[in-house]
């Protein structure tokens, strides 16, 4: 088997959800987003973008329901034992094999839970689920079941997380020497990626971010490359990745001399990165690090210019994001504990001056302080 992770870890992981679904009162948990099953079984593949979903009975047992593609990937990458395939034929309705697996194993008129929060479960399949489960059994959303508990990481976990991040700083690494006037995105972005393969990562979750000029002030991929001016701004996100563990990092850096604009927009994102660093641990909450990154902006004036949130958990995942469920934005009370692997930034973009000004990193949560897994300083980049 290709296993990222030892059996026991699995077998903690399994009692964890067990535990969990036991204060739940759940008979049944049906797993539809691919990184809780990847997360309690090892199972590795792009298969969610069909009709799948790992069914979980409080006693442990596991078992996949899934297409003819995926059973030797299932058998090959999980501890998955007993694997149900659905036949693909003109119009299928895979719910009803999952209606039947469930009487067979003895679930009907039981309390099920459903990830329906994810991108293994489209509108469809929620709709032929339903239509499936209704006087069935008595289906529950358990969409942040798994997601929580993935919040905390092993220290299994916490090594793959530190590998991402420093596959992260030699695909940064990698970039710098290219950048500067009449350079191509093309090779930069090349360049940041080969990096992180050669490094033994795998492809991020999400396509890496690469903008300049007008574009430097977009937050998401799109299709197109330019070479940089003599007087330019170059927006990178991108992240590391390490048996799908991510460990994303941000950056603007300027071409040819920073204008007044950009020093103030860095100072105002630097001084963000710390009023956090300050709230980033154990005794406070998601959202009290939201509130110290807004007071920084909005005290500075820079409340039109901010994003309505700095940051997210990140761990393993799968396309077509890397983001995970638990965000840093208003009023999130979810609490902030020790080992979790979060990613912080700094987004400010003037569109009225066209300046944009990013930083952000991922970081450790620990009791004593957040321990920031990049090597790389939050300085000015002016080349």
């Amino acid at each position: 088997m290709a296993l990222h992770f030892t059996e026991s870890e699995f077998s903690a992981r399994r009692t964890r959800l067990m535990a969990r679904m036991a204060e739940e009162k759940l008979d049944a948990l049906l797993l539809f987003a691919q990184e809780s099953m990847y997360w309690l079984t090892g199972y590795d593949t792009f298969g969610y973008c069909f009709f799948q979903t790992l069914v979980v009975k409080a006693d442990g047992s596991l078992t996949l329901l899934t297409r003819t593609p995926d059973l030797r990937q299932a058998k090959q990458t999980s501890t998955i034992e007993n694997i149900v395939v659905w036949v693909d034929r003109m119009n299928a309705d895979p719910a009803v094999d999952l209606r039947n697996l469930l009487s067979d194993l003895d679930l009907l008129g039981m309390r099920v839970g459903v990830e329906y929060d994810t991108h293994g479960m489209t509108g469809r399949v929620a709709r032929l689920v339903d239509n499936q489960l209704n006087n069935f059994c008595e289906a529950v959303d358990a969409s942040y079941l798994v997601s929580n508990l993935r919040l905390v990481k092993s220290p299994a976990e916490i090594a793959k997380v530190t590998e991402a991040a420093e596959l992260a700083d030699l695909a940064f690494d990698a970039a710098l020497p290219l950048i500067g006037p009449g350079a191509d995105e093309a090779e930069i972005l090349a360049a940041m990626q080969s990096a992180v393969l050669a490094g033994g990562g795998d492809y991020p979750a999400n396509p890496f971010v690469i903008g300049s000029a007008a574009d430097a002030l977009l937050c998401r991929y799109k299709s197109g490359r330019r070479k940089l001016s003599a007087n330019d701004q170059l927006t990178l996100e991108w992240a590391g990745v390490a048996s799908h563990y991510h460990a994303p990092m941000l950056r603007t850096v300027l071409i040819g001399e920073a204008t007044s604009r950009h020093r103030e927009l860095f100072t105002a994102a630097t001084e963000g990165m710390r009023a956090i660093e300050q709230v980033l641990r154990p005794g406070h909450t998601f959202g009290e690090v939201f509130d110290a990154h807004a007071k920084v902006m909005d005290d500075r004036g820079l409340t039109r210019h901010r994003f309505n949130a700095c940051g997210y958990s990140v761990g393993a995942r799968f396309a077509p994001s890397w983001m995970e469920h638990q965000m840093f934005h208003a009023g999130n009370p979810l609490e902030i504990a020790a080992d979790m692997t979060v990613f912080v930034h700094m987004i400010i973009m003037d569109s009225d001056k066209e300046a944009a000004m990013t930083i952000g990193h991922t970081y450790l949560t620990t009791e004593a302080g957040p321990r920031a897994l990049s090597r790389h300083p939050l300085d000015l980049i002016s080349v």
